[in-house]
């Protein structure tokens, strides 16, 4: 199983639906040393404001969400409903455990 830490959209029921055909259960945790910032995608129906998380320069910024377990299939899954505008890494979080979460693509 893989762990998938998330702050935005994924933690959306119907997203999960979307996604995996299964509404997922997770646990609260964060990660920090990140801080949310907002990104404009290019949609089906035009430009769209959604935020992602970037490096801080500050180590107490904190980002909360959900951390939950997938396999790796469904990882892949969530690689293809994300926008190039992210890229999936590893990081550490508050509870100590690793997930992979997805930051800003540059």
């Amino acid at each position: 199983m893989e762990l998938l830490f998330s702050y935005g959209t994924l933690r959306s029921k119907q997203i999960q639906m979307q996604i995996f055909n299964k509404v997922l259960v997770g646990t609260q945790d964060q990660i920090l040393g990140y801080k949310l910032k907002s990104l404009q995608i290019e949609e089906e129906f035009g430009m769209a404001d959604y935020v992602v998380a970037v490096p801080s320069e500050n180590l107490e910024d904190i980002i909360h969400g959900a951390v939950f377990e997938v396999s790796h299939s469904e990882l892949l899954k969530v690689d293809q409903f994300e926008s190039n505008s992210y890229k999936r890494v590893q990081v550490k979080l508050k509870s100590g455990r690793t997930a992979w979460i997805y930051t800003e693509n540059k």
